[in-house]
């Protein structure tokens, strides 16, 4: 029923829809006892969406809308397995549930669209990565940022071992391997053959490292964008980065198995190697707005930044996570106008400025205060 934040999935929600348009945010909890108030906040919110409903629609339609968030509701396996906030929207032959790793603010919309500003912010937000956990026997992929790291459950058709790849093309020897010399995580599986059938085995392993590649690119990879840090024995990293063709994949890695380590020191980990690359790009965006400005190709001006988004002119813009900026924003004109963020039809002017630099071609991106070049919430560089 979950599915996978991604850029495409941000599409499909923002595309038009049959109103109305169902949107349901709250944050949520990852363990007992405080998972249990998930559910009953849940269903509170249905009772607004119901209201809301009800007030422009028939009984029997707004059940209609309402029926699978009522599934959802009920379900004990899916309330034992969220993460830090959820996100559920729906509407006319549409139903999407989004687990994120972070909490978001509690809220629940009617309206002619979807509400899509908190999945928005999470995909812009810098600092996120992947890991992929490589060996002959097993298949990860690990989603996090500097805090959390939480496995993805991997999608049907994307092979999890050598022999969900290869199937009847399997050489035999692969279903003989012993450690010898000790077992352990560290040990070197050595195979039963000797000769023709060490090489069918290193074609067998060579096949297997890029049917893998493909299906992370293919699925993981290319719909995030995010950085691809690998994990496996050092003997797999030289021949995983031979074949692979991922343009997200680290030159960085890490050389263990990440089946044996505890979750939280793999993030450790994960965030010593990505943490460099990470604290680079930031660097180079805001040495590029300093750049930019210098000759009048870049502003920190709210209102400056507004107008040139809205005339397609921004390329860049940074965007500081720590700051609200309440207003109403024209996004035919760029015009801005102060408003009280209290007001429910009222948003985050940053926000609304990102979606409206991403719509017109250009890039938003969140980034910590401390790394923020400017002091006003924004960083633009512009085309021309």
């Amino acid at each position: 029923m979950k599915t996978i934040l991604t850029l495409e999935s941000l599409a499909e929600l923002t595309a038009a829809h049959q109103p109305p348009c169902l949107s349901l945010y709250q944050p949520t909890h990852r363990h007992h006892p405080e998972n249990q108030q998930d559910p009953i906040r849940f269903r509170n919110l249905l009772k607004e969406l119901e209201t809301s409903l009800l007030k422009q629609h028939p009984t029997v339609e707004t059940q209609r809308l309402l029926e699978p968030f009522e599934a959802l509701a009920h379900d004990p396996v899916f309330w034992n397995q969220t993460l830090d906030g959820l996100a559920v929207l729906g509407g006319s032959g549409l139903f999407r549930v989004f687990c994120v790793q972070r909490p978001v603010t509690e809220r629940a919309v009617v309206a002619d669209s979807f509400h899509t500003k908190p999945l928005r912010r999470f995909l812009q937000t810098v600092g996120r990565y992947q890991v992929l956990g490589l060996s002959l026997s097993k298949i990860q992929l690990f989603e996090g940022d500097r805090n959390v790291l939480d496995e993805i459950d991997l999608a049907p058709g994307v092979p999890q071992t050598i022999t969900d790849a290869l199937g009847d093309e399997l050489s035999d020897p692969h279903q003989t391997v012993s450690s010898y010399g000790g077992a352990g995580a560290g040990s070197t599986p050595m195979h039963h053959g000797h000769g023709g059938k060490k090489d069918e085995m290193d074609s067998d392993t060579e096949r297997f490292f890029r049917a893998i590649d493909r299906a992370v690119l293919e699925r993981y990879s290319r719909p995030s964008g995010l950085p691809l840090l690998l994990a496996a024995l050092p003997e797999h990293h030289p021949l995983f980065r031979q074949v692979s063709h991922n343009p997200f994949l680290m030159a960085e890695g890490l050389m263990i198995n990440p089946d044996v380590l505890p979750m939280d020191d793999l993030r450790d980990r994960a965030w010593q190697a990505v943490a460099p690359q990470y604290e680079v790009q930031q660097t180079a965006w805001a040495d590029e707005f300093h750049a930019a400005k210098s000759h009048d190709l870049g502003s920190d001006d709210l209102a400056q930044v507004a107008q040139a988004a809205a005339a397609g002119r921004v390329a860049t813009v940074l965007i500081d996570a720590n700051r609200q900026i309440a207003g109403r924003l024209d996004v035919a004109t760029g015009q801005i106008e102060s408003a009280d963020l209290s007001d429910p039809q009222v948003d985050d002017l940053l926000d609304d400025l990102g979606e409206l630099v991403e719509k017109m071609g250009g890039r938003a991106v969140v980034m910590p205060t401390a790394q923020m070049p400017s002091q006003t919430g924004l960083a633009a560089t512009y085309r021309y």
